[in-house]
Formats: C-alpha cells, structure tokens, sequence
C-alpha cells in the first residue's frame, strides 16, 4: 500500500493484504503523537498548568502584545467592509469563489452582527461613542484582553492542528472506543479525541477540531452539536486557574471529580432531549458522510485501529495542501468568529456591568 494507491477511507472489509512497511506506521505514529504531546498533554510552565501549544501561543501573544489591539480593530473593519460588499452588491469575483462566497456573503442577522462588532471595536479602540461600550470593563475586555488570546490562539491551532486529527490518530481511537461512544452517547468513537482535548488541553481546542470534523463530514449536524456542546467542557489547567484564584487548591480534586461526574451526566442525558434531539443526522452538502468505524468480522478491534490510522496517514492532503487549510480555517475564524465575539460580548458585558439582569437571573 503505497501512497499513491492507498484504498479509501470508507471501505467495509479489510484489503487483501492489509500489512504496511516501517515508514507507513512512522507517518502515523510520529504527527500523531506530536498532536498529543502538543494538544494533550498538561505541561507547567512558568509557574501554571497548560499545554503546548498554549505556551506557543502564549510566546506569540507577548511578542505581539502591543500590537494586538489594533490588529483586532483591522481584522474586524476588514471582515464587516468585505460583508456589506458581498452581501450588497454580491460581486461575480466573489461569488464565484465558494470560500470567499461563504464568508462574506451573509445573512442578514450575521451581517448585522459583524458590522456590530467593527463598530463597537472602533469605538472601544478610539474610546468615542457612549462609554458603556469602550469601558475597561466592557468593550475593553473583549479587545484588550480576549481579542489578542483568540487571535494567537487560532492562529497557532489552526496551523498545526492537523497533526492532531489528519494523521490517523482520530481513527484509530475511533476504533477502539467506538461501542462504548456509540451506546452511551450517540457519537463516533473518534469524538473522544474532541473529549480528551477539551479536559486534557483546552475547550476551544475541542470546539476547534469538532467544526473542522463537521466540515469535512466526519460528524452530521447532530453529533458536532452534541459533542459541542457537552464535551467543550473546563479543562484541567482552567479549573486549576479557578480554583487557585478562588483559594480552594486544597478542593481541586473533589472539584474536578465534580465537574467531571456533571458533564459525563449531561453528555448522556441532553442528547436523548430537545433541542439537541431535533437536531438531524445530515452532513455537510457536497461532502457527505465520511466515516466508518465498523470492524470487519476477522479482525481485532487494534490491528483494525492500526490499519485504519496508516491508511489515513497515508492519504493525507501534501503540506502545501494543510497550510492552505490551515490558513483557511483561522482567516475563517478572524473574520467570522472574532465579530460575533466582539458584538455579543460587548453587549453582554456592559449588561453585566450597568444593569440588575444577571443577579435577577442569579436568584434561582
């Protein structure tokens, strides 16, 4: 099995010879366990838990730290300027292109959002308008503090994250736990991977690697909402941070056995109930279903797993081909994630800040 001529992903039965060379098993095992080591694996450094790729984006972060600001303000001008031209005046240049169609060719609502984002950014950034929007508390947080996390964040994630879910890792811990994902929650076995990285690494990290699994029609619309949903939960380094800030370090294991035993409570309970039970099992249009995780009578559950991963390895899209999603992915999520953000956290914040609504909804 050569690369060139590797067999499909989706085939029912074993190939007839389903063995594979040294260097076949090293393109698997070698990304995947980079993707682990950075994605997975709980490091401290300087003096508090996180992963590696959080220390990466952390030393990007620093570096950029005086500029961030006014990149998030460029990116959001960019991203609401290019939207009301798509949206308005639908250019053929545009249009014709489906990655550029699809992210500046809006809804209206989305539209709305996004222009609501540039303008609070503009605002917040320049500090006029009505103060409730660029406070240090409101506006201020969103751009100076949580604008320059996301956008180092994304850009470090997107970039490598293939490591993590294009090199066969996804199937192969898909094979193994599949029954017991498939009868308790409903979900693929490789979902597990989304899991592990939320409470292992990060939740955005799962909530990353789930959108991209639902793009390429790994996961229908129901499981990628359900797996958002319930597994995107408190990270191990983010519960720490908690409870260190709230001086209850003596606490932290009953805490995250806590947290733990409530999500896995909520992971097998929301899914059977609305809405997450009217969502549909349909995958994304164009891209179908992608995935199969059966194992052929025959073949044990591992060596199944093995062949599964090296065949994936194997047929992975070239570097250039990554790098070109990667980028896709993060310029995606600059420009159609990071206005959502701005909009609604702004208007969150400043009703956190100037008005009773929270601690009335607190009260219960």
């Amino acid at each position: 099995m050569n690369h060139e001529q590797a067999m499909p992903l989706l085939d029912d039965q074993p190939p007839a010879d389903s063995s594979y060379n040294l260097r076949q098993l090293l393109i698997f095992l070698i990304p995947s366990l980079l993707g682990v080591l950075l994605f997975l694996t709980p490091v401290v450094y300087d003096g508090k838990v996180t992963i590696g790729l959080g220390v990466m984006a952390d030393a990007l972060k620093a570096s950029l730290s005086a500029w961030l600001p006014a990149i998030a303000t460029g990116l959001l001008l960019f991203s609401a300027a290019l939207g009301l031209l798509g949206s308005a005046l639908k250019p053929r240049w545009l249009t014709q292109r489906h990655a550029l169609n699809e992210l500046f060719n809006l809804h209206p609502l989305w539209l709305g959002l996004r222009v609501l984002g540039a303008v609070f950014a503009a605002m917040t950034f320049w500090q006029f308008g009505p103060e409730w929007v660029w406070n240090a508390n409101t506006g201020g947080v969103v751009l100076k503090d949580l604008a320059p996390v996301l956008i180092t964040f994304f850009l470090v994630a997107g970039l490598i994250l293939p490591l993590l879910t294009d090199f066969g890792l996804m199937e192969f811990c898909g094979t193994l736990v599949r029954n017991v994902f498939r009868k308790v929650f409903g979900l693929p076995g490789r979902s597990a991977i989304d899991a592990i990285a939320s409470w292992l690494g990060s939740g955005t990290v799962g909530v990353l690697i789930t959108a991209q699994q639902y793009q390429k029609g790994f996961y229908s619309a129901r499981e990628a909402a359900v797996i958002a949903t319930n597994f995107s939960v408190a990270s191990i380094a983010f519960s720490l941070l908690i409870t260190s800030f709230m001086k209850l370090d003596h606490l932290f294991v009953p805490f995250y056995l806590t947290v733990v035993v409530a999500g896995l409570a909520a992971a097998i309970i929301t899914p059977r109930i609305p809405p997450l039970s009217w969502k549909k099992d349909e995958y994304v249009a164009g891209v179908g279903k992608q995935i199969k995780e059966d194992v052929p009578t025959g073949s044990s559950l591992l060596r199944w797993g093995v062949l599964q991963a090296v065949k994936r390895a194997n047929t992975n899209p070239s570097p250039a081909q990554m790098v070109k999603v990667g980028v896709h992915n993060v310029v995606d999520i600059w420009l159609g994630l990071l206005p959502l953000v701005m909009a609604i956290g702004t208007v969150s914040l400043a009703i956190a800040e100037y008005t009773q609504v929270f601690n009335w909804l607190s009260y219960p």
